[in-house]
């Protein structure tokens, strides 16, 4: 199976100028609004501009504008070196915590600091509903793929901080140790008890779920760093197929259950390789939880359900689909306009060339029928 990832540098970017105005212009706002919200402007543009919509990044930038607030300020202790423990998990540091990383990456490679924070990080992926870790690997991509400037580098620098200051580890979770590939494995995944409220809440309910603990140790551990690189594009695509079954169940927060690990699987390739089996099991970790407070039961639908669905028009096309095709299936997320449903068009279009799945495009189609259109 080939990652998309691997695609040569540039591809889609042909906005890159328009994305780092929009950086620019979003970093005078905040990561949240109304103190749980998140903004997801940053990634939301950074998707538009990768396939080739940047026409529309500063018209959508118009629209979103009414759920952007003003960037948090500072409390006057700042975060240190040596300080960063005690700041690291409290929401009120966010504006300490971005400025932390906004000197860490002027002053050196940013690379290297997202080389250090990575595993500090790591353990607290489930923190701010996998939001952070989503748009780090956004600006991990657009780094990588149309290289540094400094609006990229601060917005690598917002994702850090956001990350730390949500920074919550998930409990309950195991160390993938069994037989089942991904596929398999997240349909073992149980829903919590009560599906009702936040994440939080829904998370919190995981450590007295026994069948949490087994379903995420099911999974077979990667044999190595390439085999952790191929298996997250596996649970990136078994998500989406899930959410191609059970998008009804919450159509915006299970969006989430792909776009985490796929945010994972794009920083790989700015790390060791090292760190690539351990980022694969928080992946998977984050986007089973995911599933766990908001997907009904592992057999309401099963495998078989996720494969099916979709309309056969996208089931007989999905081998057909060139770079054409799988750009109409972006510009319908586009033209409709929610961030969740641009996100999981990004994500699914991975899948997409990946495996020409015709479950990539049927969950495209179900996040727009089912999620209300920005306007």
């Amino acid at each position: 199976m080939t990652s998309p990832q691997e695609q040569g540098p540039g591809q889609g970017h042909t906005a890159t100028g328009i994305l780092d105005e929009a950086l620019e212009r979003l970093h005078f706002q905040g990561p949240e609004r109304l103190g749980r919200l998140t903004n997801h402007a940053p990634m939301a543009v950074e998707a538009l501009a990768a396939h080739g919509q940047g026409e529309r990044v500063h018209r959508w930038l118009d629209l979103y504008a009414r759920k952007l607030e003003d960037f948090p300020a500072a409390t006057g202790v700042p975060v240190t070196g040596t300080t960063w423990r005690s700041a690291l998990g409290d929401p009120r540091r966010v504006g300490d915590w971005i400025g932390y990383f906004t000197r860490a990456v002027a002053e050196r490679p940013w690379r290297d600091v997202l080389i250090e924070w990575w595993p500090r990080l790591l353990p607290g992926i489930a923190g701010g509903s996998t939001h952070p870790v989503i748009r780090v690997g956004h600006a991990v991509r657009s780094l990588l793929r149309d290289g540094e400037t400094a609006p990229r580098r601060t917005e690598l620098a917002h994702g850090l901080g956001y990350w730390a200051a949500r920074h919550h580890p998930l409990p309950g979770a195991a160390a993938p140790a069994g037989s089942a590939e991904p596929e398999a494995a997240l349909w073992t995944v149980p829903a919590v008890p009560v599906q009702e409220g936040g994440l939080p809440g829904r998370l919190a309910q995981l450590d007295a779920l026994p069948a949490w603990t087994a379903a995420t140790a099911a999974l077979r551990p990667p044999t190595g760093p390439e085999d952790a690189r191929d298996r997250l594009m596996a649970l990136v695509a078994a998500a989406t197929h899930r959410y191609a079954a059970q998008a009804e169940a919450e159509p915006i927060m299970l969006v989430h259950a792909v776009t985490a690990p796929n945010a994972v699987l794009r920083t790989l390739p700015a790390l060791p390789r090292a760190l690539w089996v351990p980022s694969m099991g928080a992946a998977w970790a984050a986007s089973a939880a995911v599933t766990a407070a908001y997907a009904p039961g592992p057999l309401a639908v099963g495998l078989a359900g996720a494969r099916a669905n979709g309309s056969a028009d996208e089931a007989g096309r999905a081998e057909e689909y060139g770079e054409e095709g799988a750009a109409e299936v972006f510009v319908r997320a586009a033209e409709h306009g929610d961030e969740h449903a641009i996100k999981l068009a990004d994500s699914a279009l991975d899948v997409l060339r990946a495996t020409h799945s015709p479950a990539a495009p049927a969950a495209v189609s179900r996040a727009c029928a089912l999620i209300a259109p920005l306007c």
